[in-house]
């Protein structure tokens, strides 16, 4: 494989095909072409294949973390460069690659910045190809690695809520760390952390999980503005719509900087955190994290996640088996999926 100069076209494939990817959560459209635009005035990223790289050169992965809905949220070009000069000082190999945590509308092109400002290549190699709640679900598994040393640099917020620094422990100590510094941000905060050998990567990443959201973002290109393009993407993804109807209630919290809630279509019930966690037909089940269930417009075709629903909407739904997705080793990991369970208050595992 050679590598890939990524183009404007492929950055806004990246982003809806992203979105859908995303399941609910992953970020807004908007933020992910603005994004995208910071990138290419900065430079052309490239994106590279793990076969391109050593097995033992190392990579790190670009994160925001916090919880979508925030209004107080604010990172900007500076922060998100500045976290990979920290982990480039902080750590003792030479980082050879970004890679991003999860696809979703600003997760997928998570990085493109911060490879075009350093001239480091984006890895076509999402932790995990869909989007996930927790810090822990997008770290390759390394929550069963004993010895392993989280590093995590961050920066974020702006005026008296400025903070930027560097977490070194456990993985859950660093992960909790960082989420609750991005609540004192404002919301939002842009982290580097966990890195990880390419031979570790070809082992619990998405491999192909960047290319498989731009092509996804092709085929709903590919199709005329409307509901068809709801099922030419359902079914290029090996999935179905399950149902189509009028929103009829609709409940979102933020807690502890995660969004959490449910919406009723007709008999349809779907329960979130960030993402959609399970989707039940009159108390049948038919989809279930990490399964992909996703949100769209039902007249416009265009793909809307949990924290954009409101009452009265009129939108389908599809559910995409996980057999079908680039999935990270975490998303087989019983003790991660058992965390969920009481937060939406239903059966996972």
């Amino acid at each position: 494989m050679t590598t890939k100069i990524l183009t404007k076209e492929d950055a806004k494939n990246a982003v809806y095909g992203g979105c859908i990817l995303g399941g609910g959560g992953g970020g807004w459209i908007e933020d992910g072409l603005a994004k995208t635009e910071l990138a290419f005035a900065v430079g052309s990223p490239k994106l590279v294949t793990v076969d391109e790289l050593q097995d033992s050169e190392y990579v790190a992965c670009v994160s925001l973390v916090g919880a979508p809905s925030a209004k107080d949220a604010w990172t900007d070009s500076e922060q998100l460069i500045s976290t990979v000069s920290r982990m480039q000082k902080e750590f003792s190999h030479p980082i050879k690659a970004l890679m991003t945590n999860e696809n979703g509308a600003a997760t997928t092109v998570n990085g493109w910045l911060q490879a075009a400002a350093t001239g480091l290549p984006f890895l076509d190699a999402p932790c995990n190809g869909r989007a996930h709640p927790t810090g822990s679900m997008g770290s390759l598994n390394l929550s069963e690695v004993e010895e392993y040393t989280s590093i995590q640099a961050f920066a974020g917020g702006t005026g008296a809520r400025k903070v930027e620094g560097v977490v070194s422990s456990t993985l859950d100590i660093s992960s909790n760390t960082v989420r609750s510094v991005s609540v004192q941000a404002g919301g939002m905060i842009a982290v580097c952390r966990n890195p990880v050998s390419i031979g570790y990567v070809r082992e619990h990443a998405a491999v192909g999980g960047i290319t498989q959201a731009i092509e996804l973002g092709e085929v709903f290109f590919s199709v005329p503005e409307g509901p068809e393009r709801i099922e030419a993407v359902a079914s290029h993804l090996k999935g179905r719509v399950i149902h189509s109807g009028t929103v009829s209630s609709f409940e979102l919290k933020a807690i502890n900087g995660f969004d959490v809630g449910f919406v009723q279509i007709d008999g349809l019930e779907l329960t979130f955190w960030n993402e959609y966690m399970t989707a039940e037909m009159n108390g049948e089940r038919k989809g279930t994290f990490p399964d992909l269930i996703m949100t769209f417009d039902a007249e416009t075709g265009m793909p809307l996640v949990s924290a954009e629903l409101e009452k009265g909407m009129a939108i389908a739904v599809i559910s995409v088996p996980k057999e079908y997705l680039k999935l990270s080793s975490t998303m087989s990991n019983k003790r991660l999926l058992q965390a969920i369970e009481p937060i939406v208050n239903k059966k996972i595992l």
